[in-house]
Protein backbone atom coordinates (compact mmCIF):
# COMPACT_ATOMS: atom_id res chain seq x y z
CA UNK A 1 0.00 0.00 0.00
CA UNK A 2 2.59 1.97 0.99
CA UNK A 3 3.77 2.37 -2.87
CA UNK A 4 0.18 3.50 -4.32
CA UNK A 5 1.39 7.78 -4.02
CA UNK A 6 4.47 6.76 -6.46
CA UNK A 7 2.20 4.97 -8.79
CA UNK A 8 0.01 7.12 -9.01
CA UNK A 9 2.72 10.20 -9.32
CA UNK A 10 4.00 7.72 -12.23
CA UNK A 11 0.78 7.75 -14.17
CA UNK A 12 0.23 11.35 -13.65
CA UNK A 13 3.67 11.84 -15.13
CA UNK A 14 2.68 9.34 -17.99
CA UNK A 15 -0.38 11.41 -18.71
CA UNK A 16 1.65 14.57 -18.55
CA UNK A 17 4.55 13.29 -20.75
CA UNK A 18 3.74 14.22 -24.32
CA UNK A 19 2.47 17.58 -23.12
CA UNK A 20 5.99 18.41 -21.14
CA UNK A 21 8.07 17.64 -23.97
CA UNK A 22 7.22 19.21 -27.37
CA UNK A 23 9.63 18.12 -29.02
CA UNK A 24 8.69 14.99 -31.37
CA UNK A 25 11.88 13.02 -30.84
CA UNK A 26 11.27 12.67 -26.88
CA UNK A 27 7.70 11.74 -27.95
CA UNK A 28 8.45 9.07 -30.02
CA UNK A 29 10.75 7.58 -27.33
CA UNK A 30 7.92 7.79 -24.76
CA UNK A 31 5.81 5.94 -26.83
CA UNK A 32 8.74 3.25 -27.61
CA UNK A 33 9.05 3.04 -23.35
CA UNK A 34 5.32 2.20 -22.79
CA UNK A 35 5.75 -0.32 -26.10
CA UNK A 36 8.69 -2.15 -24.50
CA UNK A 37 7.09 -2.28 -20.91
CA UNK A 38 4.73 -4.06 -22.45
CA UNK A 39 6.22 -6.36 -24.38
CA UNK A 40 8.81 -6.69 -21.17
CA UNK A 41 5.61 -7.15 -18.81
CA UNK A 42 4.24 -9.96 -20.61
CA UNK A 43 7.56 -11.30 -20.46
CA UNK A 44 7.62 -11.14 -16.54
CA UNK A 45 4.35 -13.03 -16.44
CA UNK A 46 6.29 -16.44 -17.47
CA UNK A 47 10.09 -15.57 -16.86
CA UNK A 48 9.61 -13.76 -13.69
CA UNK A 49 6.55 -15.30 -11.80
CA UNK A 50 6.94 -18.43 -12.90
CA UNK A 51 10.71 -18.71 -13.29
CA UNK A 52 10.98 -20.31 -16.87
CA UNK A 53 13.48 -18.05 -19.04
CA UNK A 54 12.75 -17.83 -22.15
CA UNK A 55 14.92 -16.44 -25.26
CA UNK A 56 12.46 -16.83 -27.94
CA UNK A 57 9.60 -14.44 -27.35
CA UNK A 58 10.09 -12.82 -30.59
CA UNK A 59 7.93 -15.48 -32.09
CA UNK A 60 4.96 -14.26 -30.37
CA UNK A 61 6.22 -10.87 -30.95
CA UNK A 62 6.22 -11.00 -34.64
CA UNK A 63 3.05 -13.70 -35.00
CA UNK A 64 1.22 -9.91 -34.03
CA UNK A 65 3.08 -7.84 -35.93
CA UNK A 66 2.86 -9.93 -39.19
CA UNK A 67 -0.89 -10.96 -38.27
CA UNK A 68 -1.50 -7.31 -38.42
CA UNK A 69 0.42 -6.53 -41.99
CA UNK A 70 -0.82 -10.05 -43.41
CA UNK A 71 -4.51 -8.54 -43.02
CA UNK A 72 -3.93 -5.37 -44.71
CA UNK A 73 -1.88 -6.47 -46.88
CA UNK A 74 -4.57 -9.48 -48.46
CA UNK A 75 -6.98 -8.27 -47.14
CA UNK A 76 -7.43 -4.56 -47.32
CA UNK A 77 -8.46 -4.36 -43.34
CA UNK A 78 -7.07 -1.95 -40.81
CA UNK A 79 -4.05 -3.16 -39.93
CA UNK A 80 -5.06 -3.50 -35.99
CA UNK A 81 -7.66 -5.81 -37.01
CA UNK A 82 -4.63 -8.47 -37.08
CA UNK A 83 -4.51 -8.07 -33.35
CA UNK A 84 -6.99 -10.92 -32.52
CA UNK A 85 -5.64 -12.84 -35.45
CA UNK A 86 -1.82 -12.48 -34.13
CA UNK A 87 -3.22 -13.48 -30.64
CA UNK A 88 -4.68 -16.96 -31.96
CA UNK A 89 -1.58 -17.64 -33.86
CA UNK A 90 0.67 -16.76 -31.25
CA UNK A 91 -1.36 -19.33 -29.03
CA UNK A 92 -1.39 -21.99 -32.01
CA UNK A 93 2.60 -21.57 -31.66
CA UNK A 94 2.28 -21.55 -27.65
CA UNK A 95 0.90 -24.78 -27.54
CA UNK A 96 3.14 -26.73 -30.07
CA UNK A 97 6.28 -24.83 -28.33
CA UNK A 98 5.69 -25.12 -24.75
CA UNK A 99 4.11 -29.09 -24.02
CA UNK A 100 7.99 -30.26 -25.33
CA UNK A 101 9.80 -27.16 -24.43
CA UNK A 102 8.48 -26.99 -20.53
CA UNK A 103 9.97 -30.96 -19.74
CA UNK A 104 13.13 -29.17 -20.06
CA UNK A 105 15.03 -27.34 -17.36
CA UNK A 106 17.31 -24.19 -16.72
CA UNK A 107 19.32 -23.35 -19.34
CA UNK A 108 18.26 -26.16 -21.68
CA UNK A 109 14.58 -24.63 -21.35
CA UNK A 110 16.15 -21.56 -23.17
CA UNK A 111 18.31 -23.15 -25.58
CA UNK A 112 15.16 -24.56 -26.84
CA UNK A 113 12.91 -21.42 -27.09
CA UNK A 114 15.94 -19.80 -29.14
CA UNK A 115 16.14 -22.62 -31.50
CA UNK A 116 12.13 -22.24 -31.89
CA UNK A 117 12.22 -18.97 -32.68
CA UNK A 118 15.22 -18.90 -34.93
CA UNK A 119 13.26 -21.60 -37.11
CA UNK A 120 10.55 -19.36 -37.01
CA UNK A 121 12.61 -16.46 -38.45
CA UNK A 122 13.72 -18.96 -41.28
CA UNK A 123 10.09 -19.49 -42.30
CA UNK A 124 9.39 -16.08 -42.52
CA UNK A 125 11.90 -15.25 -44.28
CA UNK A 126 11.56 -17.71 -47.05
CA UNK A 127 7.77 -17.22 -46.98
CA UNK A 128 5.95 -15.16 -49.84
CA UNK A 129 2.56 -14.52 -47.77
CA UNK A 130 4.86 -12.97 -45.24
CA UNK A 131 7.01 -10.83 -47.56
CA UNK A 132 9.92 -13.13 -47.49
CA UNK A 133 13.01 -11.36 -46.42
CA UNK A 134 12.12 -7.88 -47.47
CA UNK A 135 8.45 -8.40 -44.79
CA UNK A 136 5.64 -6.38 -45.11
CA UNK A 137 4.58 -2.71 -45.40
CA UNK A 138 1.43 -0.87 -43.51
CA UNK A 139 -0.70 1.53 -45.15
CA UNK A 140 1.55 4.31 -46.44
CA UNK A 141 -0.81 7.13 -46.19
CA UNK A 142 -4.05 6.60 -43.47
CA UNK A 143 -7.17 5.61 -45.02
CA UNK A 144 -9.99 6.49 -42.10
CA UNK A 145 -9.35 6.50 -38.46
CA UNK A 146 -9.16 2.84 -37.84
CA UNK A 147 -5.78 2.59 -39.69
CA UNK A 148 -4.01 4.23 -36.07
CA UNK A 149 -1.54 5.99 -38.89
CA UNK A 150 -0.93 9.18 -36.99
CA UNK A 151 2.04 11.77 -37.81
CA UNK A 152 2.61 12.67 -34.35
CA UNK A 153 3.72 9.60 -31.64
CA UNK A 154 1.19 11.38 -28.67
CA UNK A 155 -1.89 8.73 -29.92
CA UNK A 156 0.40 6.20 -29.64
CA UNK A 157 1.91 7.07 -26.61
CA UNK A 158 -1.67 7.14 -25.09
CA UNK A 159 -3.08 4.13 -26.90
CA UNK A 160 0.04 2.17 -25.39
CA UNK A 161 -0.16 3.54 -22.13
CA UNK A 162 -4.03 2.56 -22.01
CA UNK A 163 -2.60 -1.42 -23.03
CA UNK A 164 -0.30 -0.97 -20.02
CA UNK A 165 -2.30 -0.48 -17.98
CA UNK A 166 -4.52 -3.51 -18.32
CA UNK A 167 -2.19 -5.43 -18.41
CA UNK A 168 -0.10 -4.61 -14.85
CA UNK A 169 -3.99 -4.71 -13.65
CA UNK A 170 -4.41 -8.10 -15.06
CA UNK A 171 -0.71 -8.99 -13.63
CA UNK A 172 -1.42 -7.61 -10.43
CA UNK A 173 -5.24 -9.64 -9.87
CA UNK A 174 -3.05 -12.84 -10.92
CA UNK A 175 -0.35 -12.44 -8.09
CA UNK A 176 -2.54 -12.08 -5.36
CA UNK A 177 -4.84 -15.15 -6.97
CA UNK A 178 -4.31 -18.79 -6.38
CA UNK A 179 -2.16 -18.99 -9.99
CA UNK A 180 -0.17 -16.51 -8.07
CA UNK A 181 0.76 -18.70 -5.65
CA UNK A 182 1.41 -21.67 -7.91
CA UNK A 183 3.10 -19.51 -10.24
CA UNK A 184 5.87 -18.60 -7.36
CA UNK A 185 6.13 -22.26 -6.17
CA UNK A 186 6.85 -23.41 -9.35
CA UNK A 187 9.74 -20.84 -10.02
CA UNK A 188 11.08 -21.77 -6.78
CA UNK A 189 11.28 -25.55 -7.66
CA UNK A 190 9.12 -28.13 -9.79
CA UNK A 191 9.47 -30.65 -7.53
CA UNK A 192 8.65 -29.27 -4.18
CA UNK A 193 5.75 -27.39 -6.35
CA UNK A 194 4.58 -30.94 -7.21
CA UNK A 195 4.89 -32.11 -3.71
CA UNK A 196 2.72 -29.28 -2.78
CA UNK A 197 0.25 -30.48 -4.88
CA UNK A 198 0.66 -27.86 -7.80
CA UNK A 199 0.05 -29.26 -11.19
CA UNK A 200 3.30 -28.08 -13.05
CA UNK A 201 2.74 -28.70 -16.57
CA UNK A 202 -0.59 -26.70 -16.89
CA UNK A 203 0.18 -23.50 -14.75
CA UNK A 204 3.00 -23.53 -17.08
CA UNK A 205 1.22 -23.54 -20.31
CA UNK A 206 -1.18 -21.05 -18.85
CA UNK A 207 1.34 -18.19 -17.80
CA UNK A 208 2.84 -19.20 -21.83
CA UNK A 209 -0.57 -18.33 -22.96
CA UNK A 210 -1.17 -15.13 -21.16
CA UNK A 211 2.37 -14.23 -21.74
CA UNK A 212 1.83 -15.24 -25.52
CA UNK A 213 -1.12 -13.56 -26.18
CA UNK A 214 0.10 -10.13 -24.84
CA UNK A 215 3.78 -9.68 -26.69
CA UNK A 216 1.36 -11.22 -30.07
CA UNK A 217 -0.19 -7.63 -28.81
CA UNK A 218 2.74 -6.07 -28.40
CA UNK A 219 4.08 -6.52 -31.82
CA UNK A 220 0.53 -5.92 -33.42
CA UNK A 221 0.97 -2.65 -31.70
CA UNK A 222 4.60 -2.56 -32.78
CA UNK A 223 3.60 -2.88 -36.65
CA UNK A 224 0.93 -0.05 -36.07
CA UNK A 225 3.23 2.55 -35.00
CA UNK A 226 6.38 1.58 -37.53
CA UNK A 227 4.11 0.06 -40.42
CA UNK A 228 6.84 -2.36 -41.10
CA UNK A 229 7.84 -5.67 -40.43
CA UNK A 230 10.73 -7.97 -41.48
CA UNK A 231 12.40 -11.34 -39.89
CA UNK A 232 14.61 -9.14 -38.05
CA UNK A 233 12.72 -6.68 -36.26
CA UNK A 234 9.86 -8.51 -35.81
CA UNK A 235 11.03 -11.94 -35.25
CA UNK A 236 15.20 -11.49 -34.48
CA UNK A 237 16.79 -12.57 -31.40
CA UNK A 238 17.67 -8.95 -30.24
CA UNK A 239 13.61 -8.67 -29.69
CA UNK A 240 13.75 -11.57 -27.01
CA UNK A 241 16.96 -10.45 -25.78
CA UNK A 242 15.29 -6.72 -25.16
CA UNK A 243 12.24 -8.34 -23.39
CA UNK A 244 14.59 -10.31 -20.88
CA UNK A 245 17.27 -7.66 -20.14
CA UNK A 246 14.27 -4.83 -19.59
CA UNK A 247 12.94 -6.90 -17.01
CA UNK A 248 15.99 -8.14 -15.24
CA UNK A 249 17.40 -4.99 -14.79
CA UNK A 250 14.36 -3.30 -13.50
CA UNK A 251 13.38 -6.62 -11.26
CA UNK A 252 11.83 -9.98 -12.72
CA UNK A 253 9.04 -10.70 -10.59
CA UNK A 254 7.79 -7.63 -9.81
CA UNK A 255 5.19 -5.67 -10.97
CA UNK A 256 6.87 -2.64 -12.26
CA UNK A 257 10.45 -3.20 -12.22
CA UNK A 258 9.73 -4.17 -16.75
CA UNK A 259 8.66 -0.63 -16.83
CA UNK A 260 11.27 0.91 -14.69
CA UNK A 261 14.09 -1.34 -17.04
CA UNK A 262 12.05 0.29 -20.11
CA UNK A 263 12.46 3.78 -18.71
CA UNK A 264 16.22 3.18 -18.16
CA UNK A 265 16.87 0.97 -21.13
CA UNK A 266 14.74 2.67 -24.11
CA UNK A 267 16.23 6.02 -23.72
CA UNK A 268 19.36 5.16 -23.67
CA UNK A 269 19.35 2.51 -26.84
CA UNK A 270 17.33 5.56 -28.60
CA UNK A 271 19.82 8.19 -27.73
CA UNK A 272 22.37 5.98 -29.12
CA UNK A 273 21.05 5.16 -32.72
CA UNK A 274 20.58 8.91 -32.43
CA UNK A 275 24.01 9.62 -31.82
CA UNK A 276 24.86 7.08 -34.88
CA UNK A 277 22.97 7.50 -37.50
CA UNK A 278 20.25 4.82 -36.80
CA UNK A 279 23.24 2.27 -36.81
CA UNK A 280 24.14 1.27 -33.37
CA UNK A 281 23.19 -2.44 -33.34
CA UNK A 282 26.55 -3.13 -32.62
CA UNK A 283 26.92 -1.12 -29.30
CA UNK A 284 23.26 -2.15 -28.09
CA UNK A 285 24.86 -5.43 -28.13
CA UNK A 286 27.54 -4.48 -26.43
CA UNK A 287 25.24 -2.38 -24.20
CA UNK A 288 22.91 -5.18 -23.54
CA UNK A 289 25.64 -7.49 -22.69
CA UNK A 290 27.10 -5.43 -20.15
CA UNK A 291 24.14 -4.82 -18.51
CA UNK A 292 23.38 -8.46 -17.92
CA UNK A 293 27.15 -8.80 -16.66
CA UNK A 294 26.39 -5.88 -14.21
CA UNK A 295 23.16 -7.26 -12.71
CA UNK A 296 24.16 -10.57 -12.70
CA UNK A 297 26.66 -9.83 -11.14
CA UNK A 298 25.88 -6.71 -8.22
CA UNK A 299 22.35 -6.74 -8.04
CA UNK A 300 20.31 -9.96 -9.20
CA UNK A 301 17.48 -8.58 -8.34
CA UNK A 302 17.34 -5.56 -10.17
CA UNK A 303 16.84 -2.31 -9.51
CA UNK A 304 13.33 -3.39 -7.62
CA UNK A 305 15.27 -5.40 -5.09
CA UNK A 306 17.70 -2.34 -4.94
CA UNK A 307 15.34 -0.15 -4.08
CA UNK A 308 13.75 -2.31 -1.48
CA UNK A 309 16.61 -2.78 -0.28
CA UNK A 310 17.37 1.10 0.81
CA UNK A 311 13.77 1.41 1.73
CA UNK A 312 13.21 -1.36 4.23
CA UNK A 313 13.86 -0.09 7.30
CA UNK A 314 16.60 -2.15 9.25
CA UNK A 315 16.08 -3.72 12.27
CA UNK A 316 17.90 -1.59 15.62
CA UNK A 317 20.38 -3.68 17.47
CA UNK A 318 18.71 -4.57 20.71
CA UNK A 319 20.16 -1.82 23.43
CA UNK A 320 21.98 -3.27 26.67
CA UNK A 321 19.15 -3.74 29.14
CA UNK A 322 20.63 -5.88 31.19
CA UNK A 323 21.76 -3.87 34.73
CA UNK A 324 25.19 -4.30 35.74
CA UNK A 325 26.20 -7.16 37.76
CA UNK A 326 27.58 -6.67 41.59
CA UNK A 327 30.83 -7.49 41.93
Amino acid sequence: MKQWPLVALALLFALAWPLLVQDVFYQRVGALVLLAAISASAWNLLGGYAGQVSVGHAVYFGAGAYASLVVYTKLGWPPIAGAPLGVLVSLAIAAVIGTPTFRLRGHYFSMATIAAAELFRILAGNWPLLGAAVGLMGPPVPRSLWDLSFVSPVPYHYLFLAVLIVLLALTWAIRRSRMGYYLAAIRGGDRAARSLGVPVLRYKLYALFLSAAFTAIAGSLYAVMVGFADPDSALGILVSVKMLIVTALGGAGTLFGPLVGAVILIPLEETMNALLGGSGTGITFIAYGAIILLVARFQPGGIAALWASLTTPRPKRAAATEAPRAP
